[in-house]
């Protein structure tokens, strides 16, 4: 069988998951695959409640006698290792662009990831039924960027197309629009070459995937670079430091649609699985028992940002989770560097682990799933990693693109002006303002939500890394102290209305504290020790009005990220399956002194 492989890349929230159900229903009117849920690549519970897509992942459709293998990967900055290590499986990769909003700062980032691979890029302007689209202009935009990419004259000689995603449609010329994707089939086929596959050459693959079956044991994925394997075949596995161990291959598997198929042999130029290469990680190569020979190892951008993980040591650990011991916590971690691979571990103490990703969003995903999964753990607030060059400390720095209301914008711009941000454009778009910084990405952490209420929702914001600058010195990203209970037991009632206007409460009245736990925001910069477990004192005298109800303001619920965006050097995160609490690293009031 022919075969096409492509990527479909973008910014986040530009379509990318929504162009993948389009073409999968496309293929089910040719006869084959099966009922599409919405957004159904998105398969993981988080990717689901989020919209966003977290991991990349191939599904594949047949196209006149063709098969097209399609790999869907992530928008967000932070899951750029999972864009990076699938685009050497493809040849080619459709880059979408909102017709609106045009190239954003992952746009580039992928894009220039595709250009120095050399993929042919197909540019599929989506969205264009928004009412304020734009697609000649974000055409126009879209090739001044790959011009600005150094990418080359065959790549910047790109075809285009028009879609509606969302209706499943895709066209070649604006006036001229079709009812479905034949359009951009046909477009596939034309303009993305096949894969170069020598069938009688020793079988060789790069492992690029890991997948996990309770009957099967360890899966691995990947594209056949040369020659076929059947079931039942011995192969070798090069790990990365050179060695080699014999594996059989228990069953070849390729894809159709949604589904994984069982096959007897699989060859050259497809994407598949393999079931039976037990010690496989990411960036090691299958290869032929008699003549092995490995491939490039996948390399991927550094992290940038790291956190503290510990198990739970707080009043009440132990008492929500499955696994509360470091032991549980270093096996989770040693097993998720498997699959991650953009995220390092490193052992400071047997208790102590620090963890580096690629943002906070990066970080607490790994954090919420292992959550999920019964475990307890405590974190410190996000670090960014400093690096020496030439004697000089440098920082991460983020190029940030911001969209909001332009009669909101000078106050955003005066806060990013006090957290060393640079300006580097800013344009209008009618009543919208798209403002553009150089900014140290310290400077990000809890501006996210600043931002959010000081645009009130409407403003859009986005970044990604963008190299290293000089550091620039210290920045003051929160402004207040934090309210600390000083006593165990139950909150109650009297005590939070008492105590409301001293700032905003995190928990609501009934809730159970323990000594150095943080229960609200501070309205001035100290930190303040409060008795929340108060009760009013009754006596046998009672006044008018003593029965009177209490109002109390609804308590500020933070989410996993704004707990983590929220807390200082001196803080922690507490994570159980059933609650994110905020706690002092020291717990006594009078140690903290």
């Amino acid at each position: 069988m022919e075969y096409r492989n492509i990527a479909i890349i973008a910014h986040v929230d530009h379509g990318k998951t929504t162009l993948v159900d389009a073409l999968l229903r496309q293929t089910l009117k040719l006869g084959h695959g099966e009922e599409i849920t919405e957004r159904a690549m998105d398969s993981n519970d988080l990717e689901k409640e989020r919209g966003i897509t977290i991991l990349a992942k191939n599904t594949a459709v047949e196209y006149q006698g063709i098969k097209i293998n399609i790999v869907d990967t992530p928008g967000h900055a932070d899951f750029g290792g999972e864009v990076e290590r699938v685009l050497g499986m493809v040849n080619g990769c459709l880059v979408l662009v909102d017709a609106a909003e045009g190239p954003m700062p992952q746009t580039r980032f992928v894009l220039r990831k595709a250009i120095e691979l050399g993929l042919k890029p197909i540019v599929v302007i989506n969205k264009i039924d928004r009412q304020d689209a734009r697609p000649e202009e974000v055409v126009n935009l879209t090739f001044d960027l790959m011009a600005e990419l150094g990418a080359s004259d065959d790549q910047l000689d790109f075809p285009i197309l028009y879609a509606i995603a969302r209706e499943g449609k895709a066209f070649k010329e604006l006036d001229k629009p079709q009812d479905d994707m034949h359009e951009l089939f046909d477009m596939v086929l034309e303009h993305i070459p096949a894969p170069a596959a020598d069938l009688d050459a020793p079988f060789q693959m790069l492992v690029t995937n890991l997948d996990y079956s309770e009957y099967m044991g360890r899966i691995v994925l990947g594209r056949i670079q040369r020659g076929t394997v059947k079931k039942g075949d011995f192969v070798q596995l090069i790990h990365k430091d050179g060695t080699m161990t014999k594996s059989r291959i228990v069953q070849p598997y390729t894809h159709m649609g949604l589904r994984r198929i069982e096959v007897d042999q699989v060859s050259a130029g497809d994407i598949v699985a393999l079931a039976g290469v037990e010690d496989a990680q990411i960036g090691e190569t299958v290869a032929d028992l008699a003549d092995p020979e490995a491939l490039p190892i996948i390399t991927v951008d550094e992290p940038t940002v790291s956190m503290i993980f510990q198990p739970n040591t707080s009043p009440f650990a132990g008492k929500d989770g499955k696994y509360v011991t470091s032991r549980h916590l270093n096996d989770r971690l040693k097993k998720e560097v498997m699959t991650n691979v953009s995220l390092k571990v490193e052992e400071i103490r047997p208790d102590e682990f620090k963890v580096s990703g690629r943002g906070e969003l990066h970080l607490s995903i790994l954090l919420e799933t292992m959550r999920r999964e019964g475990y307890e753990v405590q974190v410190g607030a996000p670090q960014v990693i400093i690096r020496e060059i030439d004697g000089e400390k440098h920082e991460p720095l983020e190029h940030l693109v911001l969209d909001m209301p332009e009669s909101l914008s000078s106050a955003v711009i005066g806060v990013l002006g006090s957290r060393k941000g640079q300006m580097v454009n800013m344009e209008p778009q009618g009543s919208r303002v798209r403002v553009e910084f150089k900014i140290p990405s310290r400077a990000l952490f809890g501006f996210r939500t600043q931002f959010l209420t000081m645009t009130q929702g409407e403003g859009i914001m986005s970044h990604i890394f963008d190299g290293y600058a000089p550091w620039a010195g210290e920045i003051k990203s929160r402004q207040n102290g934090s309210l600390v209970s000083m006593e165990d037991g139950p909150a109650f009632a009297y005590s939070i209305w008492k105590l409301q206007d001293r700032g905003n409460f995190f928990i609501d009245a009934g809730a159970e504290v323990y000594v150095g736990m943080i229960v609200g925001e501070n309205a001035r910069e100290q930190d303040m020790n409060v008795n929340v477990c108060k009760n009013k004192k009754l006596t046998n005298v009672r006044s008018s009005g003593a029965d009177d109800a209490l109002t109390l303001i609804p308590p500020r619920k933070l989410s996993l990220e704004d707990a983590l965006e929220y807390i200082s050097e001196d803080e922690l995160v507490e994570l159980t399956p059933h609650s994110i609490r905020l706690r002092k690293k020291v717990l006594n009031p009078s140690f903290r002194k």
